[in-house]
């Protein structure tokens, strides 16, 4: 088989990455061509290719460029990674689709049999919509929708009964000044990563996804009023120790 030398046109072609951004690439360093013809005209080999697939499939789930040129700098990051890590977020995006879709088809079939549907419902859906796309990417978004597929409905609404049971105790021990590091006030906190567990799968991004939420909204905010600042605080002093 014939090695791969392609001129910046004919990739921007075949691609469909513009010429322009291929320059770019070039001119930061990120992705210059390594090969030349005899007469100096610079091509793009098969490990030039690869690497430009990498550096799409992370633009396209939110890498910055300087993160991507860290990313490549390591060694153990192979193109299989990449294609593995897109493939996740795609499915994640797939899920959060699906989920609006939901959604959306909940509302208008209450709308089309007339049945009321108050303000605050609609308030209730663009708070959780724009919250959830800020914080979470598309393909999270997905996972969590799958998440509460594979729960279903009851179990949903026994992790809220739950999780508001769990509050209170938290809420009683946070009044009544029990230390957070005491085996009762752990007991809770065991309690509460279980249900965050719960909540995300284990999966560490949509963790951290979550927990920016409530740093970046506020307790209150990011739970709907479910738990104050002061028990949140105090939970989290509880689960540091």
């Amino acid at each position: 088989m014939q090695p791969v030398a392609l001129k910046v046109g004919d990739l921007a072609k075949q691609t469909g990455v513009s010429v322009r951004t291929l320059h770019y690439y070039d001119e930061i360093g990120l992705l210059s061509p390594s090969q030349r013809t005899e007469a100096g005209y610079r091509l793009y080999g098969e490990a030039d290719i690869i690497c430009l697939q990498q550096i799409v499939s992370l633009r396209q789930i939110g890498f910055s460029l300087e993160e991507i040129r860290e990313c490549l700098k390591q060694e153990q990051f192979s193109p299989s990674d990449v294609v593995q890590l897109h493939l996740s977020r795609l499915k994640e995006q797939i899920a959060l689709q699906q989920r609006l879709q939901a959604k959306l088809e909940a509302i208008a079939t209450r709308l089309q049999s007339t049945k009321a549907i108050s303000i605050h419902e609609f308030m209730q859906l663009i708070e959780v919509s724009t919250m959830v796309e800020k914080y979470y990417t598309p393909e999270q978004q997905d996972y969590l929708k799958a998440r509460a597929d594979l729960l279903g409905e009851e179990r949903i609404r026994q992790v809220e009964a739950e999780w508001q049971n769990l509050i209170e105790q938290a809420r009683t021990e946070m009044i009544n000044g029990t230390d957070p590091s005491s085996e009762s006030v752990q007991t809770l906190a065991r309690q509460w990563r279980s249900l965050v567990q719960e909540f995300t799968g284990g999966n560490p991004g949509i963790e951290q996804s979550l927990n920016q939420v409530y740093h970046q909204e506020g307790a209150e905010v990011a739970s709907r009023g479910a738990v104050d600042s002061a028990v949140m605080e105090y939970m989290s002093r509880a689960m540091q120790g």
